[in-house]
């Protein structure tokens, strides 16, 4: 065995070990130090599920333009298109909170959106609760007036997507929660202090948490918003012991990373790192590609247009390269104002969906192999589960071969092709190493998928 395949072993049986957390109950306090709560171990669900789904909705919806940073693009930054498209369009005295009234949400049916969700084959969600303007979709007491039920759709929208999804699928719900609020006057009276005083954390962001975990109990806390004050302005630490300690969660719940400046990427649950994350190698914790099927924004867009939608080819390569290095994927989809999912995230989550129904077995529950991507052939992802590693072909084999440089040939092994069931193919050693697979030629009506291929080594 050469050094790199050594360290390569290693990090994958670390990867397992790691995930492989018990949930089972324990008498295991944590303190609110990273030291400790670092310590806690990743309830196991959550390295199963491998996907998720990304909801992002909130008054941000409404002017539905360039994307979920309006208010900031707008008025705080005044990028030049966002205030144009304000002169263009509204009344020299609209106001962000103008934005609210139109926030109706009228078509919103939580069970249509559970249903759709558990079609995509996803095992849980993220739904955002609040966003950096501050605006909270659930019927809140800390946020007077500037919440779903108040104005706009004046319904719990939180609400009804737990209820919806506990009674009609076995999704899990997890919940995104920004930090800090743009322009609330407190956290920028805060923030002029140097965060020397803390009222915004202690009055606002704080008891908000509390009361969605109390309230909802969700499976993911999911925390944004953190780049600009440390963990000791916002008590992240404290709260984070209360939650693995003494919240009604405490067992089953996860967290991301994103709890104060410079602790992303290196504490919490999960991480995340940054938007979009995908480092293409095994990483040595648990991690997650938090990714949109719209390339440019996480809120729904009016003038998006066809080629700025991620295909399935590029929505499959994604999750096979994800899967792979060991992480999850949590991918996003952004509702209109009235509360539709428009037609190019339903088709784009029903068709993964398709996918996971035959491939599935590949992608749940699975481990990093000793090798991420293949060698020889470009394009090739691998997983492992029980005595079965998977080679997840991105492109079809043309030539009637295919060669797996990083295969490992074994006496007696079975090649199949996941949801073929014509039977096995035939293999041999490839030169200099690897295996060399045999496919014959397959009428378009036996395929079993349309976009990626596994073939299951046992």
């Amino acid at each position: 065995m050469d050094a790199k395949t050594a360290v390569l072993i290693f990090l994958a049986l670390t990867h397992a070990d790691v995930c492989v957390a018990s949930t089972k109950k324990t008498d295991i306090r944590y303190d609110p130090t990273w030291e400790s709560l670092d310590s806690r171990p990743l309830p196991t669900w959550y390295d199963e599920a491998k996907i998720g789904v990304f909801v992002s909705w909130g008054v941000f919806s409404v002017p539905s333009f360039g994307n979920e940073w309006f208010w900031e693009y707008w008025q705080g930054q005044r990028v030049p298109e966002y205030v144009q498209y304000m002169k263009d369009n509204y009344k020299p005295d609209f106001t962000y909170a103008d934005f609210a009234r139109d926030f109706t949400a009228e078509f919103y049916d939580a069970e249509a959106w559970a249903e759709l969700f558990a079609a995509s084959g996803a095992k849980y969600i993220v739904f955002i609760t609040k966003h950096h303007g501050g605006f909270c979709n659930w019927a809140t007491n800390v946020s007077f007036n500037w919440n779903s039920m108040m104005v706009g759709p004046k319904r719990d929208l939180v609400g009804e997507m737990s209820q919806a999804l506990r009674s009609k699928t076995d999704l899990r719900l997890g919940l995104y929660h920004s930090l800090f609020e743009w322009f609330h006057p407190l956290y920028l009276q805060d923030k002029a202090n140097n965060y020397t005083t803390n009222r915004f954390a202690k009055e606002k962001t704080i008891p908000e948490l509390y009361e969605l975990v109390n309230t909802y109990k969700p499976d993911i806390v999911w925390s944004d918003g953190d780049w600009e004050a440390t963990d000791n302005y916002w008590g992240s630490r404290e709260f984070l012991a209360w939650l693995y300690n003494d919240s009604p969660v405490k067992e089953e719940v996860v967290t991301n990373d994103r709890w104060g400046h410079g602790d992303h990427c290196e504490h919490g649950g999960f991480l995340t790192c940054h938007d979009r994350y995908n480092p293409g190698v095994l990483q040595p914790r648990k991690w997650e590609d938090a990714m949109t099927i719209d390339k440019k924004s996480w809120g729904f867009r009016r003038e998006a247009v066809l080629e700025d939608f991620l295909t399935m080819d590029e929505i499959i390569a994604v999750l096979a390269e994800t899967v792979s290095c060991g992480g999850n994927m949590l991918i996003n989809v952004g509702p209109t104002i009235y509360g539709m999912i428009s037609p190019i995230f339903e088709e784009r989550l029903r068709q993964m969906g398709e996918w996971l129904k035959v491939n599935g077995e590949a992608i749940y529950a699975s481990k990093p192999w000793v090798a991420q991507n293949d060698t020889v052939t470009p394009g090739v992802w691998y997983t492992q589960r029980g005595g079965t590693v998977y080679a997840i072909v991105l492109k079809w084999p043309e030539s009637g071969q295919l060669i797996l440089g990083s295969a490992l040939p074994k006496t007696g092994m079975k090649v199949n092709l996941l949801g073929y069931t014509e039977g096995s193919f035939s293999w041999q050693n490839a030169s200099p190493k690897g295996i060399s697979i045999t496919i014959p030629t397959i009428p378009v009506n036996k395929m079993p998928c349309q976009w990626a291929w596994v073939f299951a080594m046992t």
